[in-house]
Order: structure tokens, then sequence, then C-alpha cells
């Protein structure tokens, strides 16, 4: 799996990025059929947002995104919106496999 940070508006600093990866990795246990992550990084005027898309593997792209004044809570709520998102697509994709027809 890959894992892309960037930021809209100016560099990325490296203990940042290291904090930002730290916690998109954990995603992993959530989903297995991930191929890529993109975190991007954005402050604007009101505070600071996180985007983070996750590509998965035969299916749709996953996004959530985050704001609020601290880009710490930012990255935590929006890795928290992705999670509940992998838990549900998984949920949706093994609901579909096994299962025969209506036996009555």
């Amino acid at each position: 799996m890959e894992i892309e940070i960037s930021s809209r508006h100016g560099p990325v600093v490296e203990p940042f990025k290291e904090y930002a990866q730290k916690k998109v990795e954990r995603l992993l246990k959530y989903f297995n059929l991930i191929q890529r992550i993109r975190v991007v990084l954005d402050v604007r005027g009101d505070g600071s947002c996180c985007e983070i898309i996750a590509e998965i593997e035969h299916s749709r792209d996953l996004v959530a995104e985050a704001c609020s004044e601290d880009m710490h809570a930012s990255v935590d709520a929006a890795v928290d919106k992705l999670e509940r998102q992998l838990v549900h697509h998984k949920d949706q994709v093994r609901d579909r496999k096994g299962r025969g027809p209506n036996p009555h």
C-alpha cells in the first residue's frame, strides 16, 4: 500500500508527516484491499482541514474530510470517519458473497 501525504498551501513538516502516516497506517487492519491512501492537508482562514482519499481495489474511492482549529484533531477526525466507512464497506462486500438462492 502506498501512502501519499501532501499539502495545498506550503510544505508538510517532517514530524507531522510521520504523525499522519502512523495514523493512516492503522486503517489497513480494517480492510486489506486498499491500494493507495492520499492525505491532503489544507490551512484555511477558519482552521485546518484534512482530506483522506482511500483507493480500494475493484471499488469506488472512499473520501473523508474533517476541519478543526488544530491539524492533529483534523487528521484524527478524518481517520475516524474513514475507519467507519471502511468497516461499512467491508460489511457490504461480505454480505454479498456466499449467498445462494433462497431455499424456500
